[in-house]
């Protein structure tokens, strides 16, 4: 029987479908599941939907609530793996002031969560708690599996993996969907099945470097084509990720709405216009917040005492790779994992990159992959420049290398000036106050 640690357990996405997930599986069904949070109305919500989920699925599970941070260790106690699934100042304070301050600049966002000056913030609040974690986790779960899923992903799992002894691995769920979303809307569904795919790079950026179909034959001439005439139609939800297929050559893992931030070329203040051409949801992740939260609150209000919920399992990878670590039959995922040893030759080894990984009884193994296509590591590196410095200003507690991440960042270099850089970090760090440490 495994003991499992979700921390964040008020999270309403990854909460849900990894522990229904593992309420669903033959080998974890039994398990110790232990919810963490600081927030005692989240935890309570989750408690109760997730125990519907469990009663649906049999009841095998055994859950258990853990408020505060004074009761994080004893969450933790045991643990043979600990889900992290965080939002250091939720969305209210913290994701408001990240939208609202860059807003005055001039500097407009979608999701604000990987990249961009909201991801270096969010990685600046998050780590320091993640260090947190890890102390607890190597004093009472020293040999626990810390699966990652809270972003930025490359910058907090790059930071776990370099500076503490936790065994870490980072995960998202948009390799494994990647190709099926690019299939499905260009009409070539017949082409799922069977499909052969090697998805290779950082996380939020990973590319769709080949995909074949089950007899072999290469797709991407006839996705090129067909996402070429997609997008000179009518406007959709995926026009950014099309017009990289055209102008990189590749297809890529995260979301368009996640990618226009990204890059220097579709939110720009000189031309507006682009946000309208390539269908651009500026703000959508405050607004995705306040819905998500809402439908959370929606769920635990119409349970009954007795409720159960039915479980699909899902596509994410947390439950599978816990099954490939107590069963020793081995699983193949993508993973976020460090660039040591060169998995991809044409990306630093400091890197925090995403690569097929096994996995087995004794851990989780990146696989190599040789060089990128050079266009694709140049975009690559745009973000781990950011994520390699973000990392630096956490661990030094220097205010001058979070100026040093904001400019290497390619949007916010695009918009702004040095200056006005400089002067929306100093009252982002003022106006966060007490979510971040003290730099110096």
């Amino acid at each position: 029987m495994a003991k499992i640690t979700f921390l964040g357990a008020g999270s309403t996405v990854f909460a849900h479908n990894v522990l229904g997930d593992c309420m669903s599986s033959p080998v974890l069904a039994d398990s110790e599941i232990a919810l963490y949070d600081i927030d005692g109305q989240r935890l309570k919500e989750s408690e109760g939907i997730l125990n519907a989920v469990n009663n649906g699925l049999g009841g095998k599970a055994r859950i258990k609530c853990y408020l505060g941070v004074e009761n994080r260790k004893e969450a933790l106690r045991g643990a043979d793996f600990v889900i992290n699934a965080i939002q250091v100042g939720m969305y209210d304070p913290c994701t408001i002031t990240d939208f609202e301050i860059p807003k005055k600049y001039g500097l407009r966002q979608t999701i604000a969560d990987t990249l961009g000056i909201g991801g270096i913030m969010r990685g600046l609040r998050t780590i320091p708690v993640m260090a947190d974690f890890a102390r607890d986790m190597e004093e009472v779960c020293p040999n626990a599996w810390f699966l990652n899923y809270t972003n930025p992903m490359s910058i907090l799992t790059g930071y776990m993996l370099r500076y503490t002894g936790v065994k870490t691995v980072g995960l998202c769920h948009s390799v494994q969907v990647c190709s099926e979303y690019l299939l499905k809307p260009l009409g070539l569904e017949d082409k799922i099945e069977g499909r052969k795919e090697l998805i290779a790079g950082i996380n939020h950026m990973g590319w769709l470097l080949d995909i074949k179909d089950k007899a072999g034959v290469d797709l991407y001439p006839e996705i090129r084509k067909r996402a070429a005439a997609k997008n000179a139609g009518e406007k959709h939800w995926d026009m950014v990720r099309y017009d990289y297929i055209d102008k990189l050559g590749y297809y890529c893992t995260e979301s368009s709405e996640h990618n226009a931030e990204y890059n220097p070329f579709y939110i720009k203040h000189r031309y507006p216009e682009l946000i309208e051409r390539f269908n651009i949801p500026l703000d959508e992740y405050p607004r995705r917040c306040v819905s998500q939260a809402a439908k959370w609150a929606e769920k635990y209000e119409g349970l009954a005492a007795e409720s159960s919920l039915p479980h699909k399992r899902s596509s994410e990878y947390a439950s599978r790779i816990m099954e490939a670590m107590t069963t020793g039959v081995p699983y193949k995922i993508g993973g976020n994992v460090m660039n040591y040893g060169g998995l991809i030759e044409n990306l630093p080894r400091e890197a925090c990159i995403e690569v097929p990984c096994m996995v087995d009884n004794a851990g989780v193994h990146g696989t190599y992959v040789g060089h990128l296509p050079v266009q694709l590591a140049a975009m690559n590196m745009t973000h781990v420049n950011v994520h390699l410095v973000t990392i630096e200003a956490a661990v030094t507690l220097k205010k001058e290398h979070i100026y040093h991440a904001a400019m290497l960042d390619p949007h916010t270099a695009a918009e702004l000036s040095l200056d006005d850089i400089r002067s929306m970090v100093d009252e982002l760090i003022e106006v966060h106050g007490d979510w971040m440490p003290k730099y110096k």
